[in-house]
């Protein structure tokens, strides 16, 4: 009794220090991950936009609600990439309710009441009301719906008053923005000077003769590069090279793949799932139950899979067909009779011969083509050695299509228009150009009603132990990049894969799609260049990963683009090695290449012009391009370095563009193209103006 009354009174005590020690861990949590609860500061700040902070809470809160309003909507929880967008749409919730919104204030922008009312139920209706109360069957708005609909919305349950508030909201910020973006379109203006200029890039033309020797024609391993080199080229062009914050690594995976055993237990439950849906009355239920995939209950001959119609000819009702493999899925399919559709399918080829400048040399090419065939050539011959259209590859096969307007009119109606199979005896002009045709099978408007099932071969635990215990002992050998490398190289099945400058937020790695895990393991401040990771699992695979290289937004390094920095020096000493040892450059081109030697190309271009000049070998070169246009006829440039090697321009003709008295046309054009990029310009500026920086992947 005495030490029951001696633990009573300590236990006042003994509560204060747990507690004290519970408050003392959950801070010292916070302290390791970057996440102070108590103290503040900047570890709970997501970001900063014109001045002010977005708080973890604040920003979590938006994200929460846009995710409940995703799942409302689309009817199941958003997946990983599903909350990437969903974050991201609240980010730039907080940039349009912070920086936005001071330039609308700047300007006195606002919609008023009276605005908002206009555009739900007045004379000047949103688009997406309209979009929104519009009949999806007959395709008509109806504004009495949303008068209806308004005055029953206090009768609604909460969450549809609620999303109807919501959608008004929106509503407003996109008319705010859109008045906004409007008066910034007004000010764009393209002067008289610049159209003219303009114009002439566009109609100026010009014939050249030139030399060319790529740079490729020196070997790179005769050039030698030091980092002295490098550093003075980064120095001198640091506007080219911008600072940002990367993670590069090297990585190899570990399939999670099916195995043969997956696949014979998967086999032996088709068979069962065989004879129950063989005994299902309900049949079509039993399949939709069963099926990991959605197989159509009514099909075509065309909709079906290869093996499925090779089994057609022997349907009877009521009959099993399968098992039949499709990559990892096994199908099973019962036949439950036919019917009759609206629309009809046919399978056909055909050979294009486009029309261009000359249509009746077009037109008289397909007519003897057709002759050919008529002939007894054969047609997947010709069309492949004739036909303009990518159904080339496959002796013109379209496959299997219905007549709703997949194909363009006219040839559709001759299609379906034809009866049986075999070779419509007229060539079949369309806005493509004219198409001889070849039905391969005749059209039918035949369905087959076919319950079938679908079961994906999954991994066992088994097999996935399996990869885990590989990617586990891979990742416990290879302590540094060195055992890295030279485990890739003692086991030939594994291949590693590189990913250059992987920013922080990035969602994916290369091909590996949702590895934001692996992202944040390469930025964490705890990861140093040479670590190698610890087996992350995403999708069907274990990844383990080597971090290769880190860049700094405000440390620019030669490491940082050594592989660039080091083309790039090394084309200025070739190009110095060519120039020098093409001399004087006298005599002709041809003159001048022949006594250059192996490597040297003269080449002629005719008809190019400033805005889109391509000089074959040489490709498009700005600073060539540019010495043509400014030459005169006969003249010849001293060699230069261009962009793909060193370069020898002479122009043989130029021929100016015409005076024209007006150039509005060039006007427009120009406004229009800086217009269309007005929102892409308007949002850049104002993160630029407002300092914006994004530390959502410190959380997230």
């Amino acid at each position: 009794m005495a030490l029951v009354n001696k633990i009573r009174e300590r236990s006042g005590w003994a509560v204060g220090i747990i507690a004290f020690a519970l408050l003392f861990f959950i801070f010292l949590g916070d302290l390791l991950s970057g996440q102070n609860t108590l103290s503040g500061g900047s570890s709970q700040v997501v970001g900063e936009i014109a001045g002010e902070e977005v708080d973890y809470q604040a920003f979590n809160l938006k994200v929460e609600d846009l995710r409940a309003q995703f799942q409302q909507q689309a009817g199941r929880a958003p997946g990983e990439e599903d909350m990437a967008q969903i974050r991201e749409q609240a980010w730039n919730q907080f940039l349009f309710d912070i920086a936005y919104k001071k330039e609308f204030d700047k300007l006195g922008l606002s919609v008023s009441p009276e605005e908002l009312v206009d555009m739900v139920q007045g004379s000047n209706i949103s688009p997406q009301v309209r979009q929104a109360f519009t009949n999806p069957q007959t395709g008509v708005f109806d504004k009495n719906q949303i008068i209806n609909y308004l005055k029953g919305l206090r009768n609604l349950p909460p969450q549809q008053q609620a999303a109807w508030a919501n959608f008004e909201t929106n509503l407003s910020q996109d008319r705010m923005r859109e008045k906004y973006e409007n008066l910034m379109r007004l000010s764009v203006y393209a002067t008289t000077a610049e159209a003219q200029k303009e114009y002439q890039a566009q109609t100026s033309k010009a014939d050249a003769k030139f030399l060319f020797v790529p740079y490729y024609a020196i070997n790179d391993t005769t050039v030698k590069v030091t980092d002295s080199q490098l550093s003075d080229y980064l120095n001198k062009h640091k506007d080219q090279f911008p600072g940002a914050d990367t993670r590069s690594m090297k990585y190899v995976t570990f399939s999670v793949a099916p195995s043969k055993d997956d696949s014979a237990s998967l086999y032996a439950e088709i068979k069962t799932l065989a004879r129950g849906l063989g005994a299902a009355q309900a049949d079509s239920s039993f399949a939709q139950i069963n099926s990991d995939v959605r197989v159509p209950l009514y099909m075509t001959i065309g909709e079906m899979p290869e093996q499925l119609q090779q089994a057609v000819s022997g349907f009877s009702p009521g009959g099993i067909y399968g098992p039949f493999r499709e990559g990892n899925i096994y199908y099973i399919y019962k036949f439950g009779g036919t019917k009759r559709d609206t629309s009809f399918t046919v399978r056909a080829s055909h050979i294009l011969i486009r029309s261009g400048a000359d249509s009746l040399a077009a037109e008289q090419k397909a007519n003897d083509i057709l002759k050919q065939i008529q002939g007894g050539a054969d047609f997947a011959a010709l069309a492949q050695q004739n036909s303009a259209d990518g159904s080339a590859q496959v002796g013109g096969d379209l496959g299997y299509f219905k007549n709703n307007g997949q194909m363009v009119k006219p040839f559709e109606k001759a299609i379906f228009d034809f009866t049986g199979e075999g070779l419509i005896p007229r060539v079949v002009k369309t806005d493509f150009g004219y198409h001889i045709i070849k039905i391969t099978e005749p059209k039918t408007n035949l369905l087959y009603r076919i319950a079938g099932v679908g079961k994906a071969i999954a991994p066992s635990q088994v097999t996935r132990d399996e990869a885990l215990r590989k990617a586990d002992q891979f990742a416990s050998e290879a302590k540094s990049k060195d055992e890295f490398e030279a485990k890739i190289k003692e086991d030939k099945t594994l291949v590693a894969a590189t990913a250059e400058r992987i920013p922080e937020g990035a969602n994916n790695v290369n091909a590996l799609a949702e590895a934001r895990q692996l992202v944040r393991w390469a930025f964490d401040d705890k990861t140093d260049v040479g670590n190698v990771s610890e087996p992350f699992e995403l999708g069907d695979q274990y990844v383990v990963a080597v971090l290769t290289g880190k860049t700094e937004k405000d440390n620019v390094k030669v490491d940082d683009y050594r592989a660039e920095l080091t083309a790039k020096v090394r084309n200025e000493s070739k190009a110095e090695q060519i120039i020098g040892k093409l001399g004087n450059a006298s005599g002709s081109l041809e003159a001048i290449a022949q006594k250059y030697g192996a490597g040297a190309l003269v080449e002629t271009a005719t008809d190019i012009n400033l805005a889109t000049g391509f000089l074959r070998s040489a490709g498009v070169d700005p600073v060539a391009l540019g010495k043509v246009f400014g030459l005169k006829p006969g003249k010849r440039s001293k060699p230069f370095a261009g962009e793909a090697g060193v370069l020898i321009m002479e122009t043989t003709k130029l021929t100016p563009a015409g005076t024209v008295a007006d150039y509005t046309q060039y006007k427009n054009l120009l406004q229009q193209n800086v217009a269309s990029r007005t929102s892409f310009y308007i949002n850049e500026a104002i993160k630029e103006a407002s300092k914006v920086e994004d530390r959502r992947a410190k959380f997230f």
